[in-house]
């Protein structure tokens, strides 16, 4: 959400944000709105500081002038009620608006209509060559008993899976590993239910585009978050926070899910996008600053690289485009691993600055040291994410004899273990 000072005094920077982000929005008919509730509010509010100073003149008034001055308060009182609903409603619609203008991207982000207009900054690693057959990652999976997909199916429905033996171990070692490095860098770790309210789910801006992505549950009027950022970003909602407090880092663990709605056809296969997934979510709030943030997203960033070099795989990092950064980003990074089966990257991490797009729509802020109120700026990336990146783990580590390789990092997680599977 932005500030709507900012929106009337730079509506054509905002149409472009618009515009760069493919977001169909009349900002004309925002200010419209906007304009005609402030309006009929300065009414409402020139009609009872007028009825205010009748009422005032009353008790001195003489028997005579008493009745006039009634009628004539209660005849401005009864034209500000009448004005209220009107202004009620406006404000509703100005909101929902409001809930759909995007953040400003950088001038540093690149300019593109979709995913095939991010820019490759980065690659990293070599990609395997196998004197071998190479599987991909569900026959391997099926191979050693590590995953069920067709029974699990019967029982919870499509793109459902359920990890087998020492697979379901490895996954547990992969978010145990990616826990004590973020506990290392000073994140503080936080588990945190599945649920959330829909004000939550607005304050990231999942809502109200996205709904179809989420689980509704009626009963409890929750739904099941996509994501430990739901929760996170609402932890200190109307909270005004000291300047010395931030940063704060969060490092969240959650159950995630996510409908995948539109999504049928794509990737059906295997556990490249399932309904429901593990994740450590990395999340920062900071200070309102430009440079601030861009030190942050930064160090976002580069952990989870670290992470996937830990794992031992080959990615690239793409700066994503601002049509394919969404609504609230300010720059966006992913880091994407190769998949050998398929020929190309994948990815497996999204790294976000949002600004403080995030902030005024939960209420976060925070008294600087000039003891000036600002919204804070939130970031987030993903830390590890299963069982999606098992799907470049087993291939790429895959060898000849049929066994998984073990990265050395990961070996301590897993009882010191070097290799999973059978021989051939």
């Amino acid at each position: 959400m932005l500030d709507i000072k900012f929106i009337r005094e730079n509506s054509d920077i905002v149409k472009k944000a618009c515009q760069l982000k493919n977001i169909n929005l009349d900002i004309d008919a925002l200010l419209s709105i906007d304009k005609e509730m402030v309006g009929l509010k300065t009414e409402e509010q020139n009609l009872l500081t007028q009825k205010n100073a009748i009422t005032a003149k009353i008790p001195k008034a003489s028997a005579d002038e008493r009745p006039s001055l009634i009628a004539e308060s209660k005849a401005l009182d009864e034209k500000a009620k009448a004005i209220k609903p009107k202004t009620d409603e406006l404000e509703l619609k100005l909101r929902d608006l409001m809930y759909l203008v995007p953040q400003i991207p950088s001038p540093k982000a690149p300019i593109g209509k979709d995913d095939n207009d991010n820019v490759e900054i980065k690659k990293f690693g070599d990609l395997p060559k196998f004197d071998f057959t190479p599987l991909d990652h569900v026959q391997i999976l099926e191979k050693n008993n590590w995953a069920d997909f067709e029974k699990i199916a019967k029982v919870s429905g499509s793109r459902s899976y359920s990890l087998r033996n020492e697979m379901v171990l490895v996954e547990l070692a992969m978010h145990r590993m990616a826990m004590d490095k973020l506990m290392a860098k000073g994140f503080t770790l936080v588990s945190v239910p599945a649920f959330a309210r829909e004000e939550a789910l607005y304050g990231t801006g999942h809502f109200p585009n996205g709904r179809d992505q989420a689980y509704f549950i009626p009963e409890q009027n929750v739904y099941l978050a996509g994501t430990a950022e739901v929760q996170i970003n609402s932890l200190h909602a109307g909270d005004i926070l000291k300047e010395a407090e931030l940063p704060i880092l969060y490092a969240g663990y959650s159950p995630c899910f996510r409908s995948e709605a539109g999504s049928y056809g794509r990737d059906v296969r295997g556990l490249i996008r399932v309904h429901q997934f593990m994740k450590v979510e990395q999340y920062i709030i900071c200070k309102n600053d430009p440079a601030e943030s861009e030190k942050w997203h930064k160090m976002l960033l580069e952990t989870s690289e670290e992470i996937v070099q830990d794992l031992e795989l080959p990615y690239r990092i793409v700066e994503c485009c601002t049509g394919d950064m969404g609504a609230g980003k300010v720059r966006m990074y992913d880091v994407e691993a190769w998949v050998p089966s398929e020929q190309k990257y994948r990815e497996t991490h999204s790294c976000s600055s949002l600004g403080d797009w995030q902030a005024r729509r939960t209420g976060v802020r925070y008294r600087d040291n000039d003891n000036k109120v600002q919204f804070v700026h939130t970031l987030n990336n993903t830390a590890i994410a299963t069982p999606r990146i098992l799907v470049p783990f087993l291939e790429n580590h895959q060898q000849a004899d049929g066994t998984v390789r073990i990265p050395k990092k990961l070996q301590p997680y897993l009882m010191g273990m070097t290799v999973l599977g059978k021989k051939s």
